[in-house]
């Protein structure tokens, strides 16, 4: 067992996307290579339905894919295809744009107004960029959840925990979703593939994931059952963390427990030409993606 480092922390970042929706951004639009496969991260949250009510009216993607988890609320959507339907609080949608989709997503409050979720983009690799689009909308009821002996809970949206496997399938990249929550000075660890990239977002509580890593510079210190359970650097609310290689991720639950998005993938390891809602291999195929959207052949026929 080799548990994995941290590689960089870092807090999300307040950004306007859409018509004027308030969000965090976790990564995106700067180094492709960062998350590879992940290309993008975003946190949308907020009581306020000013600040999201506008949503993300009609717009295209090509070359990637885009998962949509709400955890509160509901997102309405619909597509150049015909397709319409709502997210409501626990459903997942995978979207693979592939050669080309027009959609839009609204985000409405629920009963107080509050929205919750999260859009995470996947790149494609180069032999499907240009595969016929679709979807899979998952129901929260659909979503295994696994609960351990220790307490934690474990959502598996995709990839494998423990032999339970997530309802999304067929995902270029392979990649594992978790959503988990683990409880108050509880040590957890999570096997991960050692070739896979790797990153943890916190969305609720806090915790420390070096303990394991590095065993000095004690900040808190507690006993449970016996045991002095030693946690030096607690990250927090909107707190990115990217993994160096290894095959576990470890930590250690603050004292309000911790909830987080545990996220990996198979590299690509692909040249990125990337451009607003569009990811190519070429700056030549971005600049005929662009083009076909202006002369009306951005969406193909199915296959």
């Amino acid at each position: 067992m080799s548990f994995r480092p941290i590689k960089e922390k870092k807090l999300a970042q307040p950004f306007t996307e859409g018509a004027g929706v308030s969000l965090f951004r976790a990564f995106g639009f700067s180094d492709p290579e960062e998350c590879d496969p992940f290309l993008m991260l975003d946190d949308f949250r907020n009581d306020d339905p000013d600040k999201f009510k506008a949503g993300f009216p009609w717009h295209p993607h090509r070359g990637i894919e885009t998962i949509t988890y709400v955890l509160d609320g509901t997102v309405e959507h619909q597509d150049s295809l015909g397709n319409t339907g709502s997210l409501v609080g626990g459903d997942v949608q995978w979207m693979t744009a592939g050669s080309g989709i027009l959609h839009q997503e609204m985000p409405i409050g629920n009963k107080i107004g509050q929205m919750h979720g999260f859009q995470l983009w996947a790149n494609l690799p180069s032999y499907q960029k240009m595969v016929s689009p679709r979807y899979q909308d998952v129901s929260g009821s659909d979503i295994p959840l696994i609960e351990d002996d220790d307490g934690s809970k474990i959502k598996v949206i995709v990839g494998n925990y423990k032999g339970i496997k997530g309802p999304v399938d067929g995902i270029a990249a392979k990649p594992q979703y978790f959503d988990i929550y683990v409880p108050p000075f509880t040590k957890k660890e999570i096997d991960i593939d050692a070739y896979r990239n790797c990153f943890a977002y916190i969305f609720m509580g806090s915790a420390d994931f070096e303990y394991s890593s590095k065993p000095v510079g004690v900040r808190v210190e507690k006993e449970l059952n016996g045991e002095e359970l030693n946690i030096r650097d607690l990250s927090g609310n909107r707190t990115l963390i990217r993994f160096d290689s290894g095959d576990t991720v470890s930590l250690i639950a603050g004292e309000s427990g911790v909830r987080f998005l545990l996220v990996s993938g198979k590299p690509i390891q692909e040249p990125v030409a990337w451009h607003g809602p569009i990811v190519m291999n070429t700056r030549a195929e971005l600049a005929q993606a662009f083009k076909e959207l202006q002369n009306g052949t951005f969406i193909k026929p199915m296959t």
